[in-house]
């Protein structure tokens, strides 16, 4: 399985992205375009169902996108004019393709796909209510868990059936649903993860970002509010807000690593965002150097901003291949280890003798912060300083993030000293948490209501987490492995 990043062991992965498109000739292909826009967000599978007025029709299958619908016969299959996608991650469970997205199940009311974003921090307990009534499950995936809400629901509506679903469940969601009715955009009541909408031509589109609908010519009409439910049905957009209202909480994470770049969220520049973070971390935590080097690619549009607030020169010091996903040749550790030079190799002649300044978005276990310095000392730099363009990662994430247990991140185990120790760094240095604020625009962090959801960073969590109770995290982390987003 070919790999966006060639050290994506140690990062914070986004489990999915949502495409849906109602109202388009051959939709399946505009959503197997976009999908292919969102393949950062999720690349472990992915799938597309579609509906021709009469029938629903669905193609799912491990791997990405480009491999498994750029074949003109599984594009004709999926005939209709609606259509929606997902692309995902598992977490630590089951990669199976009893797990790959869009979920469809035959109800009362008719076929029920869905798409989903995020993760059901109570979809556990709630699975065990629903299976002590009866309830039978064909995935370990907590999407699941809406389907059996809506299908014994006692509302007599779709409609109503959904939202009384939603209410049962806490935690993250962005979902796109696909009916005989038509076809549902929603996010939970913080807003934790992203939505769009866009047009193209009379067509409605879903996205999980703006980057979606640059690759299909559609244009961005807005974003779907916190709390939001929209509706698409006869070419017109249908608007509810069924919860209570709440402040916003989006992840802050989107605009550190997760967006692509050249993404729009909440009408800001993800790059320039990025770029904001890198000035800042300049102004925080400035060091003596002769080089600003990106980690590629995560860490670039910050080592821009840091080195043009520093006026150190910004080089590329480390040359990634393109070609290479995971280590294709492991018949020894020596050579296992070669291959890490398949992927990332130091920029001699540039570093030789040099002091340098590594740029990355975050440190999650350490491993790629310790190869990546080790690369610069091979290479001859003088000095090696680590700056990071977030604040330390010292929480998981139960918001549909594959993070790892606590016991696993390098922030939650040692200080800042020992992680600059262990990855053996001559500095280490993190944005504060004000600092990433300040590049997003805010003064500072408001910290008795904040305006993002900044978790893995704080600790501090915007929902109740039913199936993370603190007393029993190694229970729970255990479930985990069964199950996936």
């Amino acid at each position: 399985m070919l790999t966006t990043h060639p050290f994506d062991d140690d990062k914070l992965r986004e489990e999915c992205g949502v495409f849906g498109i109602h109202g388009a000739d051959s939709a399946a292909a505009v959503a197997a375009l976009g999908l292919h826009a969102l393949q950062h967000r999720g690349q472990e599978a992915a799938g597309i169902t579609a509906f021709d007025g009469r029938d629903f029709h669905t193609h799912r299958a491990m791997g990405h996108v480009a491999g498994n619908f750029d074949r003109d016969d599984i594009i004709r299959q999926l005939s209709g004019a609606a259509a929606i996608g997902h692309v995902r991650y598992s977490t630590t469970g089951e990669t199976a393709l009893r797990n790959v997205q869009p979920l469809f199940a035959e109800l009362a009311t008719g076929g029920f796909a869905i798409a989903h974003n995020g993760n059901i921090s109570n979809a556990m307990a709630l699975r065990k209510q629903l299976v002590r009534r009866g309830a039978i499950f064909q995935s370990t995936s907590d999407t699941e868990v809406i389907i059996h809400l809506v299908a014994t629901s006692s509302y007599r509506t779709l409609l109503d059936r959904f939202i009384d679903a939603l209410k049962q469940v806490e935690g993250a969601y962005s979902l796109i649903v696909l009916t005989a009715e038509g076809m549902i955009g929603c996010r939970d009541p913080l807003g934790i993860r992203p939505l769009v909408i866009g047009r193209l031509n009379d067509a409605y589109i879903f996205a999980s970002e703006t980057v979606a609908l640059d690759v299909v010519g559609a244009k961005f009409v807005r974003t779907v509010e916190p709390g939001e439910l929209v509706i698409v049905r006869d070419g017109e957009l249908i608007s509810h807000h069924p919860f209570a209202s709440h402040p916003a909480r989006p992840c802050i994470f989107e605009y550190v690593y997760f967006s692509r770049p050249d993404s729009i969220v909440d009408g800001t520049s993800v790059y320039s965002v990025r770029k904001a973070i890198g000035a800042e971390l300049a102004r925080e935590n400035p060091v003596d150097a002769d080089l600003v080097i990106p980690v590629p690619d995560s860490g670039t549009p910050a080592a821009i901003g840091y080195a043009q607030e520093s006026g150190i020169p910004f080089e590329l010091g480390i040359i990634r291949s393109h070609y290479v996903g995971r280590t294709f040749i492991q018949p020894s550790d020596k050579v296992r280890h070669l291959g890490v030079k398949l992927k990332h190799n130091a920029n001699r002649a540039l570093i030789n003798g040099k002091r340098v300044v590594l740029i990355d978005d975050s440190i999650v276990r350490g491993t790629t912060s310790l190869k990546i310095v080790q690369m610069m000392r091979d290479a001859g730099a003088a000095e090696v300083h680590m700056r990071i363009a977030s604040p330390p990662t010292s929480h998981s994430c139960f918001y549909g993030v594959d993070t790892p247990e606590r016991a696993k991140l390098l922030a939650a185990q040692m200080t800042v000293g020992q992680m600059a120790n262990f990855i053996n760094a001559d500095s280490l240095a993190f944005l504060t948490i004000d600092g990433l604020y300040r590049a997003l625009g805010e003064a500072r962090r408001t910290d008795a209501c904040p305006q993002y959801c900044d978790a893995c960073f704080t600790g501090d969590y915007p929902t109740t987490l039913t199936d993370f109770d603190e007393n029993s995290l190694e229970d729970q982390f255990s479930l985990l492995a069964e199950r996936v987003v």
